[in-house]
């Protein structure tokens, strides 16, 4: 793999000097790289204060201590054990879904474009509450994940939901508005089947079902955290590869593929990479609501570029959903799921994305 100095242009940016990393070409931008490197680091203290966090009180140096395997055995135990595998689930789902919403909104080129319109979301969370109500699923992952519960049912809803609005909007190619709309009636469809379980659910069990649907932290430990970080440590690194790809599908159709790129091929590829990192974030916490719709066009922003950074994407994510499940242990009186903490504070944004930004949205 060798690394040359390269120029490289955006779709409405003068040429500037980047690098070229094996399939990667990344431009040089000193405020992106600035804004990269402090969402790293808010990530990095804040995973440090969460794992500090709870009825047993710990200093950051008492966390840093046992994650180097000093400290006493009693902290090591509560770090170790207890709370590094809910503050790496945490981290980790505010990466993926970070990345997944900004390669969807990337390649519709649209801002409201993300898993949660395409069906994903909605895929994933029927396929939870089915495990529960019909299978008496439970939290855990087993050996090779046979038996897995709801991890591998919300899955497999994710990536049949994935299949049917791909396979329902292609006409000869899959264009982007018509995948959003196939997606939102799709994701109609499977939110009502959802609700259908719940109504015909034991009360013992809609109650184990709502509780993954608001999308929580609480349940997690290692075999569970797993298969998300297997999934990340393949499909980030391939969704960062595809940034050069997903900018010059911001030149438009003819242009991109005049240069040499296959649309179609392209989009499924980002399409799938968006299923897997959205499936593997729900399985392991449920839905959490509004990340990967306002993560992008925070980084985007904060960032100035003309489409959402990937990587900072990650990194805002992964600082939402740790900052999120910290505030939900220690703000208010009783322990309230990341998901409704997410929530809170998406949905005042995305009314004044919808508010500010009307005109870009609509053309």
């Amino acid at each position: 793999m060798s690394t040359s100095p390269v120029a490289v242009r955006g779709p409405d940016r003068n040429p500037r000097a980047g690098v070229v990393v094996g399939p990667i070409g990344l431009a040089w931008r000193p405020r992106l790289i600035a804004v990269t490197v402090v969402a790293l680091a808010a990530a990095l203290v804040l995973l440090v204060v969460s794992i500090g966090v709870g009825s047993v009180a710990l200093t950051p140096v008492d966390v840093v201590r046992a994650l180097t395997g000093g400290g006493t055995d009693l902290q090591r135990l509560i770090v170790l054990q207890l709370r590094l595998p809910r503050a790496l689930t945490g981290a980790l789902v505010g990466l993926v879904l970070g990345i997944a919403g900004a390669l969807t909104q990337t390649f519709t080129r649209n801002p409201l474009a993300t898993p949660d319109v395409i069906g994903v979301t909605s895929g994933a969370s029927a396929g939870a509450v089915a495990a529960i109500v019909l299978g008496g699923g439970t939290y855990s992952v087993s050996t090779l994940l046979l038996g897995g519960g709801i991890p591998v049912a919300a899955t497999l809803g994710a990536l049949i939901a994935a299949a049917l609005v791909y396979g329902l909007g292609w006409r000869g190619g899959v264009e982007s508005y018509r995948l959003i709309l196939v997606g939102i009636g799709v994701g109609s469809v499977l939110t009502a089947i959802t609700s259908y379980l719940l109504v015909r659910a034991q009360i013992s069990e809609a109650q184990q079902a709502t509780v993954w649907l608001v999308g929580s932290l609480s349940g997690a430990s290692w075999p569970s955290l797993w298969p998300l970080l297997a999934v990340a440590s393949v499909a980030v690194p391939l969704s960062i590869a595809t940034s050069t790809a997903l900018g010059l599908s911001q030149l438009g159709d003819e242009t991109a593929v005049g240069v040499g790129l296959s649309i179609q091929r392209h989009r499924l590829t980002v399409i799938a990479l968006a299923v897997v990192l959205t499936a593997a974030a729900v399985a392991a916490a449920g839905p959490v609501g509004f990340v990967a719709f306002v993560v992008p066009q925070v980084a985007l922003r904060v960032a100035a570029t003309s489409r959402p950074p990937i990587v900072l994407s990650g990194l805002v994510g992964t600082a939402l959903v740790l900052a999120a499940d910290l505030a939900g242990r220690t703000v208010f009186p009783g322990e309230v799921p990341v998901g409704l903490v997410t929530t809170v504070v998406g949905a005042p944004y995305l009314i004044w994305l919808l508010v500010r930004h009307r005109k870009e949205l609509v053309s």
